[in-house]
């Protein structure tokens, strides 16, 4: 006979086998406490555990799934006025476009996630999903873009670490340099 796994034993059995690198277990996991909570009524759970199984598949490098998993969920933390997590779906979805090549879609969901993680006061998340789209648009070419973005990720955080500290004072160079050069 199987045993019935209430949601929360679940979750903590994915964020096992997450924390172990067996990114597709944990991605399945997730999903059966997606649906465990869905079950129970509690969509904004719900919600939550999509989330997290669209970053184990996209961690498992299976992108096509992980953005199947984070569809929708941001319409839901919309309705629940949840800004934060609707920011961080968004930035979950623009990763997954991101992996799929969909490299404009990314940008716009990136964007999007940054204005409202800030709007949301979650400084870190910000800087995390700007340094996403810096990444993508050096990929692309991109370089004065990429370096905006990051220094911008990196303005908004309220406390940062000694590494981001580093950062950005080394971001700083070539915004002075051409500002010099303006000037001269």
């Amino acid at each position: 006979m199987s045993e019935i796994l209430s949601p929360e034993t679940l979750v903590k059995n994915a964020n096992s086998a997450f924390k172990q690198g067996d990114y597709l277990l944990a991605a399945q996991t997730f999903d059966a406490a997606r649906t465990a909570y869905a079950v129970k009524g509690d969509e904004l759970n719900a919600a939550e555990m999509a989330n997290n199984c669209s970053v184990a598949y996209l961690q498992a490098d299976r992108p096509e799934e992980s953005l199947d998993a984070v569809v929708g969920t941001v319409e839901v933390f919309e309705q629940a006025g949840d800004i934060g997590r609707q920011g961080m779906a968004l930035g979950n979805y623009g990763a997954a476009l991101e992996a799929l090549g969909r490299s404009d879609e990314a940008v716009d969901a990136y964007l999007e996630s940054a204005k409202l993680l800030e709007q949301a006061g979650e400084d870190k998340l910000r800087a995390n999903v700007m340094q996403s789209l810096s990444t993508l648009q050096f990929q692309e070419g991109r370089q004065l873009e990429a370096l905006a973005s990051m220094q911008s990720g990196l303005d908004g955080v309220k406390k940062p670490s000694a590494k981001q500290r580093f950062l950005k004072r080394l971001l700083n160079i070539p915004f002075d340099m051409l500002n010099k050069n303006q000037t001269t």
